[in-house]
């Protein structure tokens, strides 16, 4: 176990939106952040998206040699770029999550990545907590608790993370700890980027919609909203989680439109999702603070803006780093990991007790 007080840890994360590895190092005792470090991003290419593609939705068994040598290599190249991190926590690439069936599958080898980097590596955060009867996802309500603290809030908060899917965690600074009854609830909005990716992807070979130039051309088509809305999943009280292409119908459900309704009424799916999501809150949060790529998207801002009885900033507006926050948050785990913290409870993943996920591989001789 690894011995008390703070250290510098290195996180790292591949989203669902299939643009890149993520990587950053925090100070932390995995309780409290102290400072933020070094980050670093490494782009996938074009050819190295492609056969993470083609990978999505596969389980173990299946042949997925090259999806583990483009995630596996990625990590390498962009984490031997940092001298300090005593600690690696390493999610991986989801390829599928399916936790009330098959469970849930990331591919990439910590024990190899630990060996790569000469330091000890977290790794398989997710499957302890399935195995106790929880989503496994969303993990990162942990270090948004931790967050809270840091930024000094005082009163109950949301962040929203808009990556391929959208998730929410309401935390609750007034608890002394992340485990505590009413710290945190946490669960998965609905489909965020991915469906828009995958439309631009499809319709004029670009990977994402930027700016949200061509969703502020269009319009909001009212009939596939309503019919996006009556999905049974935003009735199911949380917590709840998704796989990435979960709702991937809802581009039929606009394939009639033009590009610019299409990709607008996608992007109003995304925040009527989030707004029904807000009605499982405890209580309405101060403020929300996004992450994740979606913040980029005015028209998605904007729309969130509009929809929410509270403001909506990005998480910049309080000094953090929205397009690091995820990677963060698997250094911050790592630590509480190897501490034998808890890293999920029933508010935020639905598992039946306090569990800490994840396995610690150390390089060989140490």
């Amino acid at each position: 176990m690894l011995k008390a007080g703070r250290l510098w840890a290195l996180g790292a994360m591949s989203g669902t939106s299939l643009d890149g590895v993520d990587a950053a190092l925090i100070e932390t005792d995995g309780q409290d952040i102290f400072a933020f470090g070094d980050t670093a991003y490494r782009a996938y290419s074009d050819a190295e998206r492609a056969v993470l593609k083609a990978a999505l939705g596969r389980w173990p068994g299946d042949d997925l040699a090259e999806a583990e040598a483009v995630v596996m290599a990625a990590h390498i190249e962009v984490l031997q770029g940092f001298d300090r991190g005593a600690l690696v926590g390493f999610h991986g690439q989801t390829l599928a999550h399916e936790p009330r069936g098959r469970g849930t599958h990331q591919i990439g080898d910590g024990a190899v990545l630990a060996e790569a980097l000469n330091r000890p590596v977290v790794w398989d955060f997710r499957s302890a907590d399935i195995e106790l009867g929880g989503q496994g996802a969303p993990l990162a309500p942990f270090y948004h608790f931790a967050c809270a603290r840091h930024i000094g809030a005082d009163a109950p908060l949301a962040f929203l993370n808009l990556g391929g899917v959208g998730n929410i965690t309401w935390v609750d600074p007034r608890c002394a700890r992340p485990e505590d009854e009413g710290a945190l609830l946490a669960f998965d909005t609905g489909p965020a980027n991915a469906p828009i990716n995958d439309l631009m992807m499809a319709r004029r070979g670009e990977p994402y919609d930027r700016d949200g130039r061509l969703a502020k051309r269009g319009n909001v088509v009212d009939g596939a909203l309503e019919l996006f809305l009556d999905e049974p999943y935003f009735m199911a009280m949380p917590p709840k989680s998704l796989d990435r292409d979960a709702f991937a119908d809802m581009i039929g459900l606009v394939g009639e439109l033009s590009d610019a309704d299409a990709v607008a009424t996608l992007t109003g799916m995304v925040a009527a999702a989030v707004l029904r999501g807000m009605e499982h809150c405890p209580t309405p949060p101060e403020r929300m603070l996004v992450t994740g790529g979606g913040r980029h998207n005015p028209v998605m801002m904007d729309m969130l803006g509009a929809a929410l009885d509270c403001p909506v900033e990005p998480v910049e507006a309080v000094g953090l780093d929205g397009d690091m926050l995820e990677a963060q948050a698997f250094a911050f785990l790592a630590v509480r990991v190897a501490r034998g913290l808890p890293t999920s409870v029933r508010g935020t993943t639905g598992v039946r007790a306090a569990v800490s996920g994840g396995i610690l591989s150390r390089p060989e001789g140490q």
